[in-house]
């Protein structure tokens, strides 16, 4: 056979399993019902909540329900109706369609209560949920908070062990902070698909505080720069606090004693101006901080575990100024490994980066870790109280694997 032939018949082969695979793929498809129920949280977390769900295009008004949580069988007495904002996302995959979002946020809420909420669009109703609001900006007390890694990969069947048993371990967290690559091909609304059902009801129970991952992104030839998936703007309703054109992704939130800022890596790489523009507001936002912890969130890692993955660019603008301003802790993911360690100084923050889905890489560089593991899926819980910042790794047998404590 030649090679011609032989080319031919790779093609033909591939074209077919192709076609078998999407075939048989879960497709997610809408309905009147709601689903995909998402919390966000929001800049003011101690008074207002951010809700998103989805519905197929037939559903052009929604409404929200909420209550306090009363214990109480009598659901519908009390309860305060929003109604909701819609917006249409142009869906791609598996086949061209329109996809209803639905998105209220919650106002005036009492800090520190739990609430019961529903949605839907006065005939079809989501089931009764509960989420709880922060406490006072300056109250005194102590609460946990979920760190995941990349999912990206296998996340119905594969990636769902991670989320659940974070859960099972950690059930009032106040938020999960996702540190990127939250599926694998941008703009793929099956994977989105299994995003929501790896997680179950978790992401309509605990506000989600997200980051970007290169594979959140999708690359336009035109402008030759990243351009963020549609669903993240639909899905998630994050503070509108970050730098002028990039606060889809880049933004702040101040949760009790601890500042959070998310930074968008991927747009940091491949786009000067916005690398500039992020680079300001972060030092604006760290000069003026008067939290008791200070951390920060983005997908590629200052310091990476493989020696082909130095991020110089991060290394060059970004980390002096969290040496300079005394952030204590950096939250990472892209690597695929788990590793902990310090930067350059005495007093350099703390750089984490974790994986919590089922795609690994192998680590090739000890310069800089404390602790490392390859071929783990894991999840960290952190606890911040007035005087100390705990953090644990475990993986998923629940057993401890790296732990430290900042006071």
């Amino acid at each position: 056979m030649t090679f011609i032939h032989i080319k031919k018949s790779l093609s033909l082969l591939i074209i077919v399993c192709m076609a078998i695979w999407q075939s048989s793929a879960q497709e997610y498809l809408p309905t009147v019902y709601p689903d995909r129920i998402t919390l966000s949280i929001t800049a003011q977390p101690s008074t207002r909540q951010a809700i998103s769900w989805r519905t197929d295009s037939s559903v052009s008004k929604g409404y929200a329900q909420i209550k306090a949580e009363e214990s109480t069988a009598d659901m519908e007495k009390g309860v305060k109706q929003v109604p909701a904002a819609l917006h249409r996302l142009q869906v791609v995959d598996p086949a061209p369609r329109q996809d209803n979002y639905h998105q209220v946020v919650f106002e005036d809420l009492h800090p520190g209560t739990a609430y019961t909420y529903r949605v839907g669009d006065g005939t079809h109703w989501s089931e009764w949920l509960q989420f709880r609001t922060a406490e006072d900006p300056e109250a005194s007390s102590s609460f946990s908070f979920i760190y995941l890694g990349d999912a990206q990969n296998d996340l119905k069947s594969r990636w769902s062990r991670a989320i659940r048993k974070a859960f099972q371990h950690a059930p009032d967290a106040r938020f999960i902070l996702h540190a990127g690559d939250l599926i694998n091909r941008a703009n793929t609304d099956r994977e989105w698909g299994e995003w929501h059902q790896g997680a179950g009801f978790i992401h309509g129970m605990i506000p989600a505080v997200p980051t970007p991952g290169n594979h959140d992104h999708s690359w336009n030839d035109k402008i030759e720069k990243p351009v963020l998936d549609p669903h993240w703007p639909a899905q998630f309703l994050l503070p509108k606090n970050g730098p002028e054109g990039q606060q889809a992704s880049v933004y702040y939130v101040d949760y009790q004693q601890v500042r959070i800022i998310s930074l968008n890596s991927q747009v940091i790489l491949h786009d000067a101006a916005a690398r500039e523009n992020q680079a300001k507001w972060l030092e604006q936002l760290l000069k003026n901080n008067t939290r008791r912890w200070t951390i920060v969130t983005m997908h590629h890692p200052i310091y990476s575990t493989a020696k082909n993955r130095d991020n110089a660019v991060l290394k060059q603008r970004f980390e002096p100024l969290f040496d300079k301003y005394g952030v204590d802790l950096v939250l990472q993911g892209h690597d695929h490994t788990y590793a902990r360690g310090k930067g350059k100084q005495e007093d350099s923050p703390v750089y984490v980066l974790s994986v919590a889905g089922p795609k690994m890489y192998k680590s090739d560089s000890e310069r800089w870790m404390d602790v490392s593991y390859v071929d783990t899926q894991m999840y960290q819980i952190i606890t911040v109280d007035d005087d100390s910042l705990t953090y644990k790794a475990f993986d998923l047998n629940g057993i401890l694997k790296d732990e430290f404590k900042l006071e």
